[in-house]
């Protein structure tokens, strides 16, 4: 166990020592937002071409890296739930390049499920924060993140399935590189804006418990509620709402959300009809 994992983890002096922490990344943070705005956006997917870019990056990472799913001639991974959800991607803005995307699937009629309903719902031991305790209209499920492996920033960040590869520096600029760890993040607060816009109070998701956790050093409070489950690798289920998720925030970060909230509203359209052609 390396030094500051021990502070960590001694009583008073890993109190002093978390806030330190706390105060060294949320000033990070600050820098980090006004270089995020900078260099990347996020964008609503509201259009068929701008889906089939989300189906492409989805079928770049689930398909041809992680062999999730099985290649699709056509390129794209498409599944049962797309038609129910909305989607956003996040823009390299000096290459053009969509860099991931993250999709909110909704249930707008009482016969939809969430995946997380229809293929996991046997591991969820929280009844009282259950799915099905909620207007069907109020709930939605964060699912199918996909980070290119071109922007993921460091070769020691690898983990099973992961891009090989380090990013060049002769590709792109320090500045840009210190950006790019945060894009995970920011498709969590760009899928946070879409499901508070459209009158989302309950969110699901599935994930790895050490993603959950690393969500929580930047104030994001996912709440367990179940065992992790063989789903993709270890996942369980979690669950997180507007209050819970504006209020334990981290200073720091709360800059690149707004920043992020003021893209994606800017974009979505005031009935709430994402399919626009």
């Amino acid at each position: 166990m390396g030094w500051t994992k021990k502070l960590l983890n001694t009583p008073v002096v890993g109190d002093v020592t978390k806030k330190l922490v706390s105060m060294k990344v949320n000033h990070d943070a600050k820098s980090i937002a006004e270089h995020f705005t900078k260099f990347l956006q996020p964008e609503f997917a509201n259009t068929q071409a701008l889906r089939d870019q989300v189906f492409k990056i989805r079928h770049n990472v689930y398909c041809e890296e992680l062999a999730f799913e099985e290649i699709k001639e056509e390129g794209k991974e498409k599944d049962e739930f797309d038609d129910q959800s909305i989607f956003t991607m996040i823009k390299h803005k000096p290459s053009n390049v969509y860099t991931s995307c993250v999709r909110v699937v909704r249930t707008i009629n009482p016969n939809e499920l969430l995946p997380l309903e229809k293929y996991c719902e046997y591991s969820i031991q929280n009844e009282e924060l259950h799915p099905k305790n909620f207007k069907r209209n109020e709930i939605c499920e964060i699912s199918r993140l996909a980070v290119k492996a071109d922007f993921r920033r460091r070769a020691s960040d690898k983990f099973k399935g992961s891009a090989v590869g380090a990013i060049s520096e002769s590709t792109y600029s320090e500045t840009e590189l210190r950006c790019f760890p945060f894009i995970a993040i920011g498709l969590y607060m760009a899928a946070a804006t879409m499901a508070i816009e459209t009158g989302i109070n309950h969110v699901y998701v599935m994930m790895e418990p050490r993603l959950a956790r690393s969500m929580k050093f930047v104030g994001i409070q996912f709440i367990q509620i179940g065992e992790a489950i063989e789903y993709h690798g270890k996942r369980a289920p979690y669950y997180i709402n507007p209050h819970i998720f504006l209020e334990n925030l981290s200073p720091g970060f709360i800059s690149l959300y707004q920043s992020i909230r003021e893209d994606i509203t800017s974009q979505l359209p005031d009935n709430n009809n994402s399919h626009k052609e």
